[in-house]
C-alpha cells in the first residue's frame, strides 16, 4: 500500500496551518482566532488514531468566542516531526510546553482527548507554569489508572491493547489493514458516529511515513512504563509537583476503552490536583466525544472557558 504525504492532511478550513519549533523538533499546528498575544491561548491535543483534524468542530467556535486556538499534531502524527524516540508522556508534555512558548504565550489552557488527555493532565505536574487550566476528555487521571489496568480499561479493549505491544504487526495493521477503523468503531459510542470521510481521513493519516509506528509507541509506553523506573518517576513527579488548576473532565458513557465508572477523579487525586473541578458525563458518547458529540463538547468548553480564562473585551 502506498504511503501518504503529510501535506495532504493540511485540510482547508477557517484556520491557518503553521509550523513551529519546540523541544528540538518541528510541530504542525492549525491556528484560529485573533492574532493577539493578549488573547487566551487554548491548545488542543488529539488522541490515537487521530491528528489535529479531530478538533475541526471546536476550532472555529472557540476562535469566534475570542480565543487564540492551536490544534496541535503531537509528536509522530500528521505534519509534525516523527523522530524514532520520544513517545513517553514527559517528552510529549515538553513538546507542548515548547509549542506554547513558540506561539508567544506564557501559558495556555490545555485541552486533550484520549492519549492527548493524559498529556494534558501531565502538564500540570511537569510544566505547571505553562498551564492555566486543564480539560481532559476520555482520559482518567494517570494517577488513578496506574496499577489498575484491568479496571481502568474495559475488558473488551484489553485484547486490543495486548496486540499493540507486539512488534511491527500493529503498524502493519494500521497501514494496510483495518486497525484504524477498529479503534474508532470499537472505542466509539456507537458505529454510526464514524462517517466515510472521517474513516478515510484517519486511515490516510496512519499511512504517513513513520506515523503508525509513532502512535503505537505512545500506547506501548503508557502500558509498559507502569512497572518500570521511568513510569514510577513520572507518577512521583505528578504526585509531588502538580499545581492545582481549574479542571473540566468530560467522559462518554459508552467509551469503549475507559469505563465511565472509573473516569472521575478519586478522592485522593481530587485533593491533589483539582481546583474548581467539573465532571460531565455524556451518556451516548464514546471515546471520541469531540467528534461524537461536537455541539455538546463545544458548549461545555465555551462555558467553562468563560469562567477559567475569560476573554478581555
Amino acid at each position: 500500500m502506498s504511503t501518504v504525504d503529510s501535506a495532504s492532511l493540511l485540510i482547508d478550513g477557517p484556520w491557518e496551518h503553521r509550523y513551529v519549533a519546540a523541544n528540538g523538533a518541528r510541530f504542525h499546528v492549525a491556528v484560529a482566532g485573533p492574532d493577539d498575544r493578549d488573547a487566551p491561548l487554548v491548545v488542543l491535543l488529539h488522541g490515537i488514531p487521530q491528528f489535529w483534524w479531530a478538533w475541526r468542530h471546536q476550532l472555529p467556535a472557540l476562535a469566534d468566542a475570542g480565543y487564540r486556538v492551536a490544534a496541535m499534531d503531537v509528536r509522530g502524527t500528521g505534519g509534525s516531526d516523527k523522530p524514532p524516540v520520544g513517545y513517553d508522556v514527559p517528552t510529549l508534555a515538553a513538546d507542548v510546553a515548547g509549542v506554547i512558548q513558540s506561539l508567544g504565550a506564557a501559558n495556555a489552557v490545555i485541552v486533550g482527548s484520549g492519549t492527548g488527555g493524559e498529556i494534558a493532565w501531565a502538564m500540570a505536574g511537569l510544566h505547571p507554569d505553562r498551564v492555566r487550566a486543564v480539560a481532559a476528555l476520555a482520559a482518567p487521571h494517570p494517577l488513578d489508572t496506574r496499577g489498575h489496568p484491568r479496571t481502568a480499561v474495559r475488558p473488551s479493549a484489553l485484547r486490543r491493547l495486548a496486540f499493540v505491544q507486539l512488534p511491527s504487526f500493529p503498524e502493519q495493521a494500521l497501514m494496510e489493514g483495518d486497525l484504524v477503523a477498529r479503534f474508532l468503531r470499537e472505542w466509539g459510542g456507537h458505529p454510526g458516529w464514524l462517517d466515510r470521510r472521517a474513516e478515510t481521513t484517519y486511515r490516510s493519516a496512519a499511512r504517513v511515513p513513520f506515523a503508525a509506528h509513532s502512535q503505537m509507541e505512545q500506547l506501548r509506553w503508557m502500558v509498559r512504563s507502569m512497572p518500570r523506573p521511568d513510569g514510577r518517576r513520572y507518577h512521583s513527579i505528578l504526585e509531588e509537583r502538580t499545581r492545582p488548576v481549574p479542571v473540566l473532565q468530560v467522559h462518554g458513557g459508552r467509551d469503549g476503552l475507559r469505563p465511565a465508572s472509573r473516569a472521575a477523579l478519586s478522592k485522593d487525586t481530587a485533593a491533589l490536583v483539582a481546583s474548581r473541578y467539573q465532571f460531565e458525563l455524556l451518556p451516548q458518547a464514546g471515546h471520541y466525544p469531540a467528534e461524537e458529540a461536537p455541539e455538546r463538547v463545544t458548549d461545555l468548553l465555551l462555558a467553562w472557558l468563560r469562567e477559567v480564562a475569560p476573554v478581555t473585551p
